[in-house]
């Protein structure tokens, strides 16, 4: 299997919205960030798929060690050897691949955030300098796109973890600021035991209006000479804002459920902002 063949399985079995975005992509755009977004799998997948926090940390480690020699001219696992020719071409940095360790690292060593801005650094980390990175591949011309895709990034983060909130609780996991849950007076144990209560709704209401401010800023900050190539992340908004919609149609009934939309409607909303522009 070459490192192309590699990353491409490794971006399609996840299964994510992201896939969706990328199918519209030009060739060389699509190999790179497919094999950025596998390099993000990759080292995600070692916090949630290792049950050690010993053995999840080492294996970070590795990580930071490989992302090192690939930028000195030697990668060895094969996401880095197919990400490495790409990288210079579209500007990405090893600080940003070691930023991206860094919010995995987070998760190993802290499960509870005190306030949002404390929740605020965590996304900056594994989502903000992903879109960063993502905006780069698609093709920018004004750094103030930098500023639209780091707000676009941490919208996305606040929609995955308001989805994820019943799974990251089996993990012994809760994103959700132990300061917003006090002001709605919601418990760690409550979410920890997946309990609903119209308290619970309230505190998921605030969140989810938090990330809608998020997505509107977001796009209020793209310049419009770059709408046009950054229409992949606009694919990710529209299917993120989507997924936001349905969870508070379900009245955010996600502690025993992922809730989830079909790939039809996944790839509908896409093609719509790339036929249509339409979010």
């Amino acid at each position: 299997m070459t490192p192309q063949d590699y990353v491409q399985q490794k971006a399609a079995a996840s299964g994510s919205s992201f896939y969706y975005a990328f199918l519209f992509l030009p060739a060389p755009k699509r190999a790179a960030i497919t094999a950025f977004y596998a390099f993000c799998r990759e080292v995600d997948d070692v916090v949630d798929d290792t049950s050690d926090a010993g053995v999840a940390a080492t294996k970070l480690a590795w990580w930071q060690a490989e992302v090192a020699k690939s930028f000195a001219g030697q990668p060895s696992h094969p996401v880095m050897q197919a990400l490495m020719p790409l990288a210079p071409v579209y500007g990405i940095e090893q600080r940003q691949l070691q930023a991206v360790i860094e919010g995995c690292q987070m998760d190993l060593n802290q499960t509870r955030y005190l306030d949002y801005p404390g929740l605020q650094r965590y996304c900056h980390l594994v989502a903000g300098v992903v879109g960063e990175v993502a905006a780069q591949i698609f093709g920018q011309t004004h750094t103030q796109t930098t500023a639209y895709a780091h707000t676009l990034g941490q919208a996305l983060q606040l929609t995955n973890i308001l989805r994820d909130v019943g799974e990251d609780a089996m993990r012994g996991r809760i994103y959700l600021p132990v300061s917003e849950l006090q002001r709605f007076g919601v418990t760690a144990q409550e979410i920890l035991n997946r309990s609903y209560s119209e308290r619970f709704e309230a505190l998921m209401t605030f969140q989810a209006q938090r990330a809608h401010a998020l997505y509107d800023q977001a796009l209020a900050l793209l310049p419009a000479a770059d709408r046009r190539a950054q229409k992949p992340g606009l694919m990710m908004a529209s299917i993120y804002r989507a997924l936001l919609r349905e969870m508070e149609q379900e009245q955010f009934k996600v502690l025993h459920q992922r809730i989830s939309l079909t790939p039809l409607r996944k790839l509908w909303l896409a093609w719509k902002v790339q036929a249509l522009g339409q979010l």
